[in-house]
């Protein structure tokens, strides 16, 4: 599928022009953030809206790499297979000096994957596939998408948010969801403020090409040298396509010509091969990196996630998947609000679970930059999860330092017969019984499962979110009921 050829399921909007359109929520922005927020309240039945500022899915590679914890997620709102054939691994990096093959660079820590972890390593796909998956998923789940929308004003009261955009009719929403990126334009009309830094002044070049001359097998770093002014350059093959993605860095102050006469240059300066090796130009960029956090994550009825909310050094392929993780985090959040099963203080806890970690995250993908941390384990996001969260309830007591808590991930793993994964994909919550006598209390919505004692779980009673964290974990399920109605669950 050709870049921005997508067009199915975009909504026409202009024979509303002077009528209000009213949704349950709107998101502004079609990146991935946004589209798979959109998928996670599809599926859950919400009216919701979303709008793109420029008339298709933006092109480009961008972020390229998708995370084993982003990974799960994709596997729960059902695009796994599609990332899967759309993708592959990264290859080994070959280091090459005057035209000569200089060694080999491997980009990531090796891990080989575990039960309860089924995926160990990056998976490359393109940004602008991903967006297409992403896209077609909502779309086939009935989602709606308005492109050409580019947001002027907003403006929110006691019952909900209005959004005026400079062509089409105002949206309505009882909430609004900024996922349009680092420059967000609703970010800036609520007022809210990013702190951060430059994580490195010199500015890069990025361009998706077509290039003769260079194998696929590898991935081509190109070292500073004098005679070039200085600055590194890698050439990467784009798994599932023909392109190759350039990234180049340049001194401090340099004028960065984007023209494909300007990056032919640039690759030619910095390779054994002439400039013509570039074919074609498909998509190029450029940018400085930096690393910033918003203030807040939410302003009454509106939320940031994304690049809106936080901005990171590409360097470890955390951007993007701490983005698709925001809309994961808060699409259950609403859903659950909205049907009047949660009270609306469930929301609050978006802005309390998300920030602390985009706020750790950005400071891992700053430190990879600098070269003071490694490609390892913090960067397949694992690990990440809600310890300190008010939605996080551990009810034992005395336990082992490596023991599942609750707000950790619910590990996978198959146990008599039944893979977790398969028990928690879905838009439910999941109450698991591990190795323990206790008759677990019956949920209305809640996917209650019995399995024998697990390595990864232990002994005890878990409760498991929509998104795949443990919400509350005990020896004895009736103690939950508290938990359960505060969450919008009827423990009867």
């Amino acid at each position: 599928m050709e870049l921005n050829s997508v067009k199915e399921g975009v909504v026409d909007m202009t024979s509303e022009a002077g009528a209000t359109v009213d949704v349950d929520v709107l998101v502004v922005g079609a990146g991935p953030t946004g589209l798979a927020l959109g998928v996670d309240l599809a599926r859950r039945g919400v009216d919701a809206l979303v709008v793109e500022r420029g008339e298709g899915l933006a092109p480009g590679s961008r972020g390229k790499g998708l995370q084993p914890r982003t990974m799960e997620v994709l596997d729960d709102l059902g695009v796994l297979d599609e990332i899967r054939a759309a993708g592959g691994d990264y290859p080994v990096g070959m280091i090459w000096q005057d035209g000569r093959r200089a060694g080999e660079h491997r980009m990531f820590d090796p891990a080989e994957p575990t039960e309860d972890s089924p995926y160990n390593a990056p998976w490359m796909v393109p940004q602008w596939r991903t967006q297409e998956i992403l896209h077609a998923r909502l779309t086939g789940l009935g989602g709606r998408v308005a492109f050409g929308r580019e947001v002027v004003a907003v403006a929110q009261d006691e019952d909900g948010a209005t959004v005026e955009f400079a062509s089409g009719p105002p949206v309505r929403a009882r909430y609004v969801v900024a996922a349009d990126g680092g420059r967000s334009a609703v970010r800036h009309a609520l007022g809210i403020a990013m702190t951060g830094e430059t994580v490195d002044p010199d500015p890069v070049l990025v361009a998706d090409v077509r290039i003769t001359g260079l194998d696929r097998d590898n991935w081509h770093l190109f070292p500073p040298r004098e005679d070039t002014g200085g600055g590194f350059m890698a050439v990467c093959p784009l798994a599932g396509t023909e392109d190759f993605q350039l990234v180049a860095q340049f001194p401090d102050g340099t004028p960065v010509d984007v023209s494909p006469d300007g990056v032919r240059k640039v690759f030619a300066t910095r390779s054994h091969l002439a400039a013509d090796a570039v074919t074609e130009v498909r998509w190029v960029s450029d940018f400085r990196p930096r690393a910033a956090l918003a203030d807040r994550f939410r302003a009454g009825r509106f939320f940031l996630a994304g690049d809106a909310a936080h901005i990171h050094s590409p360097a470890g392929g955390q951007g993007l998947n701490t983005s698709v993780q925001d809309a994961y985090n808060l699409g259950w959040k609403l859903a659950a609000v909205l049907g009047g099963e949660a009270p609306a203080s469930l929301l609050d806890t978006y802005e309390e679970e998300r920030r602390p970690v985009a706020a750790d995250v950005l400071g891992l993908s700053t430190r990879i930059h600098r070269g003071e941390a490694r490609r390892g384990g913090e960067t397949r996001q694992l690990g990440l999860g809600y310890r300190s969260s008010s939605l996080a309830v551990e009810t034992r007591a005395d336990l082992p330092e490596e023991a599942l808590r609750a707000g950790d991930r619910a590990p996978d793993g198959t146990v008599d017969g039944v893979r977790l994964f398969d028990l928690f994909r879905g838009a439910h919550w999941t109450l698991l019984t591990v190795g323990a006598d206790a008759e677990p209390p019956v949920l209305p919505g809640v996917r209650t499962a019995r399995i024998g004692s697990y390595e990864w779980y232990g002994t005890g009673v878990f409760l498991v979110r929509p998104d795949g964290y443990v919400g509350w974990a005990g020896t004895d399920a009736r103690d939950l009921r508290e938990y359960a109605a505060r969450v919008g669950l009827d423990a009867g």
